[in-house]
């Protein structure tokens, strides 16, 4: 019976390195950390219950859809709908990452996905595309937010009034310009940002005219489609650093 090699070996120095170059990022996760913890604890979630939620789920825009559906009685069918449908875009963020995770076991595979985010898939799309494989910023990059996340909940839970309005400030601008900067940098393939442009403009229509939250599932699946059928890669045709597997 043939047993499959798994060659990939984490840096443990270099999963250091990138959760501290995710680091200012994470401080603005915190922030917005700090509005779902104050958002729970007034829908009637309570601390430990709030805290609990960041720790297992750690996906903020589930999280406040979520608490807008909470109540004296919740619809778990309806919940489980919104929550699946403004995180079905990880499963095409997770299936453009297989090129970088096929030679990594099932359990590493599986277990560093729990920690993807927007902001450390585009690293790692980003440098993927200039010819470096860095899964290492997927989990020091993931396990920095993921902490971010869960300490921007415990104030919010515990001192709230400090920061309500995180829109207020302009913080949520900063992880687009941080996506949009990834998306413009590294090599400068037009296939690329013609696929970013119509995700973008397929998410617009759909924030326009589709039900709430619908425009993450159209910007992803428009990405997705281009991606897959244009931008797929000849066999033979690896990114420079990489040997064909």
């Amino acid at each position: 019976m043939k047993t499959e090699q798994y060659s990939y070996q984490f840096q443990p120095a270099k999963v250091r390195s990138e959760l501290i170059r995710m680091f200012p990022i994470s401080l603005f996760v915190v922030a917005f950390g700090a509005a779902f913890g104050l958002a729970a604890v007034q829908k009637g979630l309570g601390p430990i219950e709030s805290l609990l939620m960041s720790t297992m789920v750690f996906a903020g825009a589930s999280q406040f859809a979520a608490i807008d559906m909470w109540g004296a009685e919740v619809s778990v069918i309806p919940v489980m709908i919104v929550v699946f449908a403004i995180n079905s875009r990880h499963l095409l963020m997770g299936a453009s990452l297989y090129p970088m995770l096929k030679d990594v076991s099932p359990a590493k595979r599986y277990g560093i996905l729990l920690l993807l985010t927007d902001a450390n898939w585009a690293v790692s799309a980003q440098e993927y595309q200039s010819g470096r494989r860095n899964l290492e910023v997927i989990l020091g990059g993931g396990l920095v937010l993921w902490l971010a996340w869960i300490v921007g909940t415990w104030l919010g839970v515990y001192f709230g009034g400090l920061l309500q309005d995180p829109k207020s400030l302009g913080m949520d601008m900063v992880l687009g310009c941080f996506l949009l900067a990834m998306a413009l940098g590294g090599k400068k393939n037009p296939r690329v940002l013609v696929a970013w442009t119509l995700a973008a403009v397929a998410s617009l229509a759909a924030w326009k005219w589709l039900p709430a939250n619908t425009h993450v599932v159209a910007g992803a699946l428009a990405g997705g489609v281009v991606g897959y059928f244009w931008l797929e890669k000849k066999p033979g045709d690896e990114p420079d650093g990489e040997e064909p597997a």
